[in-house]
């Protein structure tokens, strides 16, 4: 592991009740000998630099760890559920909560051992722990693109900030099917910061530029009348599958949610809901 000689660890961005919250809950996980990494607002504090206020705390740690680490947060008086089991749970103290977080909200990136490998240590509201990788953060960013948040601008920080130590070829074979979707930050970081495109290596621009050749090259195949872009947002393509018949990417093997979690997902979106229940969720999220 890697460490960051000063990991800013936004104390002054959170209230005093609410760290201490977070400082506890990341002693008892250490004191447990789970394994976990520190990812949001506070990995990206420390890869880029940016520091803002956050509303929560996010954890990543691996599906089939959920229920040890949630009798570790239960055992101190928190509150835990299971609020989308596709993809997060939280631990609340009060009107506070942490979010655990075992995949990305389309399910296509769920946090496996390529995770926790060579994490970055650092030292977090005073508590050591180890960060989700750069690479990390970019991947799950890079699909939320939704009308109220769109985290391209993170990804062009993490880039920004990162290009020489990030793992480039890993990267691009994390991405995997979705390898447009990262052509398509590389293409805008290069717009963002024109003094700055050569940064990202020419092998892996060449890469995914060739692939984008030859798919478009290729003549036209049977058409499965897909609509992806429920995978980058998951409520701006709904009229496509609702209403123009394609079928939802979620529901597509690159994807591991099911019908039953998607109804989930879908039904918490706001203004989907009944006023007493979005109130709640508002509330919790």
């Amino acid at each position: 592991m890697s460490a960051l000689p000063t990991a800013p660890s936004l104390d002054q961005e959170i209230e005093p009740e609410t760290a201490a919250f977070y400082r506890r809950a990341l002693l008892a996980l250490n004191e447990a000998q789970l394994p976990f990494l520190v990812g949001g607002a506070f990995a990206h504090a420390c890869f880029t630099g940016i520091r803002r206020s956050t509303k929560d705390l996010d954890l990543f740690i691996r599906r089939e760890d959920y229920e040890r680490i949630a009798e570790v947060m239960q055992a101190e008086g928190w509150r835990v559920e299971l609020t989308y089991p596709h993809w997060l749970a939280k631990a609340y103290c009060g009107v506070e909560f942490i979010d655990l977080i075992f995949n990305t909200g389309n399910g296509v990136m769920p946090v496996d051992e390529h995770w926790f490998h060579d994490n970055t240590e650092a030292e977090i509201l005073g508590v050591p722990v180890r960060l989700s990788n750069a690479e990390d953060g970019l991947l799950s960013k890079a699909f939320i693109m939704e009308r109220e948040r769109f985290d391209g601008a993170d990804v062009a920080h993490l880039i920004h900030a990162n290009a020489e130590q990030l793992d480039w070829a890993s990267l691009i074979e994390r991405f995997g099917p979705h390898w447009r979707v990262l052509l398509a930050h590389l293409t805008l970081f290069g717009y963002i910061y024109p003094g700055e495109r050569h940064r990202i290596p020419q092998w892996a621009m060449d890469t995914l530029t060739e692939r984008l050749a030859i798919e478009n090259r290729r003549p036209p195949r049977e058409d499965p009348h897909v609509c992806a872009g429920t995978l980058l947002s998951r409520e701006q393509y709904l009229h496509d599958v609702e209403e123009l018949g394609y079928v939802d990417g979620r529901l597509t093997p690159v994807s591991r949610m099911t019908p039953e979690q998607l109804a989930v997902w879908t039904r918490s979106i706001p203004g989907r809901q009944q006023p007493s229940t979005q109130a709640a969720n508002q509330a919790r999220e």
